[in-house]
């Protein structure tokens, strides 16, 4: 590990990963939660999960995030049922196998790779399964020709998915991710709008800061580790876990033990030597194995380090209860739909909106994070910009003053 780095060269690291997320938080449209969440993951030194929807820029984002990594070897690769681990971790020599020696060539591939990026992680297949395996896990590799194991310099993988793992080996991958975070289309009208427009736009250079191979190592393997946790958030984790239990939630005492170093990593990239309540958020992508058991840990969670976003998610289920019911009239007559949209959606959307506004002002002023109320403000937007068109046949153009 060496010595530590100077006090000013730490913070330099966490100010450039705190641009860098920003500079993607702009890119990415409904991305910044998870922008800091992958850049945690990768200053805690473990691997993440994608899951989405394809066209949802999983790939693109993953791939502007570990390009900005100044002097890293960065290793890619789209994975199918075919995909051989020789492909993966290095081919056979051909020009070494004519003189009789049989080795591999290393270089270029996730043998060598410090910030890897996995498409398509569950169509692993099964000869490539242990050796993936025991890249993630022990980040080792055995060569073909039986030698000794190779140790890979892999700081962190980001991996990505259409779909959840379907069989027990593919299981075995996602137990290993730390994190996993669901990326969906985008909910908010407005930043929808911004997209359809940015595809007739002069693309103008972004902003791109970048971060030093050898400053984010020395933070990863010294600095962010020695992020202080103090006994009231080990009590608050306690508590949490507890919670969770009641519900019939259980994570390993692996996956609880790993997920300190992501609490330390949200506090260095704050620029914090300690662990603060908020931090706890990040679990939020760390605790639940089905998506449907996302939003009982996110509201668990939230419990505990942020009452305004707990608030916000009880509005969005009253959000959700008038998706349903805008769904559900589809068939009725553009009378009683209309109707329906003026008495009593379009008040309660408006309320509902207004209240989001107050509880993210709020927020902002008692400095706790407003990721959660960003998304629900979003689908209040979408919901009442659905409520619009079906409802009162407003024409689409005229959405966004309405929002």
């Amino acid at each position: 590990m060496g010595r530590s780095a100077p006090v000013t060269d730490q913070l330099d690291t966490a100010q450039q990963l705190r641009a860098v997320v920003e500079e993607l938080s702009a890119l990415y449209f409904e991305r910044d939660d998870v922008v800091r969440t992958l850049t945690v993951a990768v200053l805690a030194g473990q691997h993440s999960l994608l899951l989405g929807p394809p066209g949802t820029a999983k790939s693109e984002l993953a791939r502007e995030l570990t390009s900005r990594i100044d002097g890293a070897s960065l290793w890619e690769i789209l994975l199918s049922k075919f995909t051989a681990p020789t492909r993966m971790f290095g081919p056979i020599d051909v020009a070494a196998l004519s003189r009789g020696e049989y080795r591999q060539i290393f270089e270029g591939r996730a043998t060598t790779a410090d910030i890897a990026f996995i498409d398509e992680i569950f169509k692993c297949s099964s000869a490539a399964l242990n050796e993936t395996l025991g890249f993630l896990n022990e980040r080792l590799y055995h060569p073909e020709n039986g030698g000794e194991p190779i140790r890979c310099p892999l700081i962190s993988a980001i991996t990505a998915s259409n779909e959840l793992p379907s069989g027990e080996d593919t299981a075995a991958i996602y137990d290993r991710l730390l994190v996993r975070i669901e990326v969906g289309y985008l909910a908010d009208p407005s930043n929808f709008a911004a997209l359809v427009r940015s595809a007739t736009a002069p693309q103008l250079a972004p902003t791109r800061t970048t971060v030093p191979l050898a400053a984010l190592k020395h933070a990863v393997e010294v600095t962010v580790p020695a992020v202080a946790v103090p006994d009231s958030i080990v009590d608050a984790i306690c508590t949490l876990r507890a919670a969770l239990r009641r519900k019939e939630l259980v994570a390993s005492d692996r996956r609880w033990r790993q997920a300190v170093r992501l609490l330390q990593a949200s506090a260095f990239l704050d620029g914090r030597d300690e662990v603060a309540e908020g931090d706890l958020a990040v679990l939020t992508h760390v605790l639940w194995d089905s998506p449907a058991d996302r939003p009982t840990v996110e509201r668990e969670v939230l419990q505990l380090v942020n009452p305004h976003a707990k608030e916000a998610l009880d509005l969005e289920d009253q959000i959700s209860d008038l998706e349903t019911a805008l769904e559900a009239k589809a068939g009725q007559s553009r009378e009683k739909l209309r109707d329906w949209a003026i008495k009593e959606a379009n008040p309660k959307l408006t309320r509902a909106g207004k209240q989001l506004t107050k509880l993210r002002d709020d927020a902002l002023s008692s400095g706790r994070s407003t990721a959660t109320l960003d998304r629900v403000i979003g689908r209040q937007r979408a919901v009442y910009a659905r409520m619009l068109t079906e409802g009162l046949g407003l024409d689409a153009s005229m959405i966004q003053s309405q929002l």
